[in-house]
């Protein structure tokens, strides 16, 4: 597959950007190979500058439920733009949306916008440490919550230590609020809630972890989560950025039937535009400026043409019909796959959740824990992603990333996807 005109763009693009991208794991180090440099995107489908043809199951690492440039997205972000990009002012479309977003989630009574992922967790646990006036907090081992620096955290030496800094530029006095834990061990978890809840103002959690492979919860856990939070009066923060409007159209929390205290959501909610929220009850999110003392503010928070996205996107979601679609393609997909999963079984491990999937190579059954994703082989997934991408197939350049299943992914792409898979795995294993 000729890759020219991308091989050339990136060797402009070291020039100017760091790794020549704007995000990490763009680059490809992983996978190996230079990154590909898409011009468009139309349904399940993407478009490289060497006019190569790719089914696209990254889908811009999620929000692009409906696909690449869906028609009535598309409509309404060059109508909303004739009147402007960007006002600096309140409009009608965040407060249509707002009201949208919380009927959705019945956890959520207010809504703050942001801009993205990671403004919207550091918002929210901002908020959780100025309402209980508690400065620490819980994460889990294998949850990725953007690049603050107190969430750029590794365990450290006991799984209920304090945290280190897992980036340059992370100061250990931010590294020391925050403590890490092993996902799917409520005995860890309440360990040490027994010994630090005084200090602590919340937990942030995915419900289901998407960063770091697939890593389902566990019958129980998230019940059991919430019920040691409300034991200890700790807050309970889900972020749903990846995990919201996408297992459900009221998020994990609505598929789980766990409600949280204070919810963060991302690129979804505005039909793949840049955009983050953060919500929950009224009198955790009056504490919010300008009514309470949490400072927290962005020029283009809320901004038009997300909003109008946004509320596109939800009108598209909200009937149900879109996730009866999904359910039917994840089951199609697993239906097409598994005479090879069968044929490789102790090779390679196919995890599914509803429209999320993943491969790894293991010869586990079920993964449970970052451990296990991190004793996965990513050699053997670089080989087979680079299989994979000579068969027209583009997955994200990572084997601890997931991938996403669209409302435009069709039958036939399902079945082009199965037979690469096949070819792939033939060739590496």
């Amino acid at each position: 597959m000729n890759r020219e005109q991308s091989s050339a763009l990136y060797k402009e693009a070291v020039k100017y950007l760091p790794g020549g991208v704007d995000s990490p794991v763009r680059a490809f180090r992983s996978v190996g190979g230079t990154p590909i440099f898409m011009t468009k995107g139309k349904g399940s489908h993407l478009f490289d500058e060497d006019q190569n043809e790719y089914i696209d199951y990254c889908m811009s690492w999620g929000p692009l439920i409906l696909g690449h440039a869906d028609q009535d997205i598309v409509n309404t972000i060059q109508e909303t733009s004739a009147s402007g990009t960007s006002f600096g002012t309140p409009h009608r479309y965040e407060v249509q949306l707002a009201k949208m977003v919380i009927e959705a989630f019945p956890s959520i009574e207010r809504v703050r916008f942001v801009n993205s992922g990671t403004e919207a967790t550091m918002s929210a646990i901002s908020l959780a440490r100025g309402y209980t006036g508690r400065n620490k907090i819980i994460k889990f081992e294998g949850c990725y919550h953007g690049h603050a620096d107190f969430l750029l955290v590794a365990a450290g030496s006991g799984m209920a230590t304090f945290g280190t800094p897992d980036s340059a530029g992370v100061t250990k006095a931010n590294a020391q609020d925050t403590l890490v834990l092993p996902f799917n061990d409520l005995n860890e978890l309440k360990k040490c809630l027994e010994k630090e809840s005084e200090d602590i103002a919340a937990i942030i959690m995915e419900p289901v972890p998407c960063n770091n492979g697939l890593v389902l919860p566990n019958d129980g856990y998230l019940e059991g989560v919430r019920e040691l939070c409300d034991r200890y009066d700790v807050l309970l923060i889900f972020d749903e950025v990846i995990n919201g409007f996408r297992l459900s159209y009221g998020g994990a929390q609505a598929y789980y039937k766990v409600k949280p205290d204070l919810t963060t959501l991302g690129k979804i909610i505005g039909g793949g535009l840049p955009v983050g929220a953060y919500g929950g009850p009224g009198k955790i999110m009056d504490k919010v400026s300008p009514d309470g003392p949490v400072y927290q503010a962005g020029t283009l928070s809320g901004n038009p043409l997300a909003m109008a996205a946004g509320i596109a996107t939800l009108k598209k979601l909200s009937d149900g019909r879109v996730y009866s679609e999904l359910k039917n393609l994840a089951k199609l997909l697993y239906s097409k796959l598994e005479p090879t999963l069968q044929q490789y079984k102790g090779k390679v491990l196919f995890s599914q959740l509803e429209s999320i999937f993943t491969f790894s190579f293991t010869d586990i059954e079920k993964i449970t824990s970052v451990n296990e994703v991190q004793k996965c082989d990513m050699a053997f997934f670089a080989s087979f992603h680079g299989q994979m991408l000579s068969r027209g197939i583009y997955l994200a350049p990572s084997g601890y990333e997931v991938g996403f299943l669209s409302a435009a992914h069709t039958q036939d792409d399902i079945e082009r996807t199965a037979q690469a898979v096949k070819e792939s795995l033939g060739e590496i294993l």
